[in-house]
């Protein structure tokens, strides 16, 4: 930044620009929004926001929703879109002159925005790593490349970049400080209605358009397979905002055991964390929310399905350096909770799994793992990110 530049910055209040991918992110920028606003009051907040970001105050210049594509193949259909999007995007925030640029998760996205303002002179944050772990380690210094600074959720990712001379430090995860080591069942069930007797699941089936579309019709098998079963079974679903609920109502009202559907599924507008720890068991895409049951110390089940050419080139060219992939397995380097991934994942399967966890439920020996893992993951300080955040601008 120049002589003049900072002279400006020094002038006016603090700016600061967030661009979020999807619901996960949007929950992040908003307790970062809200604890850099406890260090800097005056600060002026933009960006690509969702709707805690907007509550939190950030002037939304897009919707995060614009950025919630994930797999090759379906990247690809919306490049065009995405790469006019990032152009425009990238030079509106040059002209706003940002003290800092900070990119939450998306790594496609957000890396090559982070590049080119960087290379402009615009300081730069990447929250959430991409998954270097699982991936190319070597990856961590091209990642250097875009961001001055990278704040890492999970406490073995530092020393990866560290290797590659890449400033990065343990945030600590927001949701280890957002769900107490003991989540109460009683007062999650009380505030959202619930009452009676019969099992309770909780089915997350994404936060992302493709993935209620791969995953919605499997879940919903499965579920018609477990009424069949165990006809007193009540289940929850929280949807991510209103175009997933939309999505995943068509899905329901297509499918044909919908009426026996209809009766025990009850939708629910966001809430996925009260959801989880309400239920007995949890059915998920996997992501962030297998680490949020993972945290309200649920049993779970966690599937995922991709599109097949996405999932051949993963395969063919060894691109995926990990057996594990829900995120309790991960950071516990052992198989804690079922993965039904591509053609594992199938209604007969889950039926069974769920089955199995509303019977049995978390066993002693996964709690204690559950809640060494929760202590892991917590955050350094109150503020870790917001505060590694302002240590850079100085």
């Amino acid at each position: 930044m120049s002589a003049d530049s900072a002279a400006t910055a020094t002038a006016r209040p603090l700016r600061i620009a967030l661009v979020a991918g999807e619901a996960s992110g949007d929950l992040l920028g908003a307790a970062l929004v809200r604890d850099l606003k406890a260090l800097h009051p005056d600060a002026e907040f933009v960006g690509v926001a969702g709707p805690e970001m907007r509550a939190a105050g950030v002037t939304a210049w897009h919707d995060c929703e614009e950025l919630a594509v994930m797999g090759l193949v379906e990247v690809l259909k919306h490049l065009p879109r995405l790469l006019k999007l990032r152009k425009s995007l990238r030079e509106r925030l040059l002209a706003w002159r940002p003290d800092v640029v900070i990119g939450i998760d998306a790594p496609d996205f957000n890396l090559g925005l982070e590049k080119w303002l960087k290379a402009r002179g615009v300081r730069t944050v990447h929250y959430v790593s991409p998954s270097v772990w699982a991936w190319r380690e070597k990856r961590a210094a091209t990642i250097g490349q875009s961001a001055d600074r990278v704040l890492c959720l999970f406490p073995m990712e530092p020393a990866i970049y560290a290797k590659h001379g890449v400033d990065a430090r343990f945030v600590g995860h927001p949701l280890a400080a957002m769900l107490p080591l003991r989540p109460d069942r009683a007062a999650a069930r009380g505030a959202l209605g619930i009452d009676g007797d019969g099992p309770l699941l909780a089915m997350l089936p994404g936060s992302r358009g493709s993935e209620i579309a791969r995953l919605g019709p499997v879940f919903l098998d499965a579920v018609a397979l477990l009424l069949q079963r165990l006809p007193n079974l009540r289940v929850l679903a929280p949807m991510a905002n209103a175009r997933c609920r939309e999505r995943f109502q068509r899905l329901l009202s297509q499918h044909p055991a919908s009426l026996a559907l209809h009766g025990a599924l009850h939708l629910v507008d966001g809430r996925a964390r009260e959801a989880m720890v309400a239920s007995d068991a949890v059915l998920l895409a996997s992501g962030t929310a297998a680490l949020e049951a993972m945290l309200a110390k649920r049993p779970m089940v966690v599937a995922y399905r991709i599109a097949p050419l996405t999932y051949f080139i993963v395969k063919a060219f060894g691109l995926l350096k990990v057996e594990r992939y829900s995120l309790p397995n991960v950071l516990a380097g052992d198989a804690l909770v079922p993965e039904r991934m591509q053609a594992d994942c199938r209604a007969e399967v889950l039926a069974d799994d769920v089955e199995r966890l509303l019977r049995e439920g978390l066993t002693p020996a996964q709690r204690l793992r559950f809640e060494g893992l929760h202590e892991a993951l917590h955050v350094p300080t109150q503020r870790a990110a917001a505060e590694a955040v302002a240590s850079l601008l100085g």
